[in-house]
């Protein structure tokens, strides 16, 4: 990377650093940014002395540098400090996080997860009547937005309610800092009745990306939890047999089109049978 970057006077990014640089420029909430921030240190620390031949360069300084001491150790003392103060700050966002989640444990809860651009988004306004931004990008969501979802009274009684949550997408080899640096965001998952595995029903790469949202799934400790597969983009097919062969292979699993609201009656009324399954266990 270095005689390349030499070379061609660009900056070379690799594909992890692609990545966190994606996040950083989609990153919009405090803690998301927080969290991007604390995932790029976390990725470029033991990489300094690999990036930029400067930073080797000894040199001393009133304010900058002790006796000795190198710019690269300067940099490497400023990114843990850093570091340090990024952590606190999120911990502090995680409290606010537990404390919002202690109030809604009473209610059941429904978390969005799946691959990087598969519509959670959509389906999440879709189901609670949100507007959250929606683009046909990767990683356009990097915030857990919570909204309810009304359900319809029971012999005469008050209208209920569900949470649903939308999460920010997977991809392959996510790197491995920003999983650990979106964890409570993530931890949502854990928490959530249900998680509502969203699939692209037209992506050729649909299996392997399945399997990569269930290897970040236990990486998270999500492994157990009840879950309901959803193939999403079903007006993107080219005829109905494909959808026969989505439902032939995956038995139990539900295909829609959270765009133009194929299947979605389907979807709401398994939503409310879960809910209201839970209500009569809990009592």
């Amino acid at each position: 990377m270095r005689h390349l970057e030499k070379r061609l006077q660009v900056r070379v990014l690799d594909r992890s650093e692609l990545i966190l640089d994606i996040f950083a420029r989609r990153a919009r909430t405090r803690e998301s940014r927080l969290q991007v921030e604390l995932a790029q240190l976390q990725y470029t620390l033991p990489r300094l002395t690999h990036l930029w031949q400067h930073l080797g360069r000894p040199g001393g300084g009133i304010g900058t540098r002790g006796p000795g001491e190198t710019q690269l150790e300067v940099d490497r003392r400023r990114a843990r400090e850093r570091i340090a103060r990024l952590k606190d700050a999120l911990a502090q966002v995680e409290r606010e996080r537990e404390t919002q989640r202690k109030s809604r444990r009473r209610e059941f809860r429904v978390a969005l997860v799946g691959y990087t651009n598969a519509g959670k988004s959509t389906l999440f306004n879709a189901l609670t009547r949100a507007s959250v931004p929606t683009e046909d990008r990767l990683f356009a969501t990097l915030d857990a937005t919570t909204r309810r979802m009304s359900l319809p009274p029971v012999n005469g009684g008050r209208p209920g309610a569900l949470l649903v949550t939308d999460t920010v997408g997977f991809i392959r080899k996510l790197p491995h800092h920003l999983v650990a640096s979106f964890r409570s965001t993530l931890v949502e998952t854990l928490e959530a009745d249900l998680l509502l595995v969203l699939a692209d029903a037209s992506d050729p790469e649909r299996e392997s990306q399945l399997a990569e949202v269930e290897r970040v799934l236990d990486e998270l400790g999500a492994s157990g939890r009840p879950r309901l597969l959803v193939f999403n983009k079903a007006d993107r097919l080219p005829g109905e047999e494909d959808v026969l062969g989505l439902r032939a292979r995956y038995p139990g699993a539900l295909v829609i089109s959270a765009a133009t609201g194929q299947g979605m009656d389907a979807l709401r009324a398994r939503l409310i049978e879960e809910a209201r399954s839970k209500r009569i266990e809990a009592a």
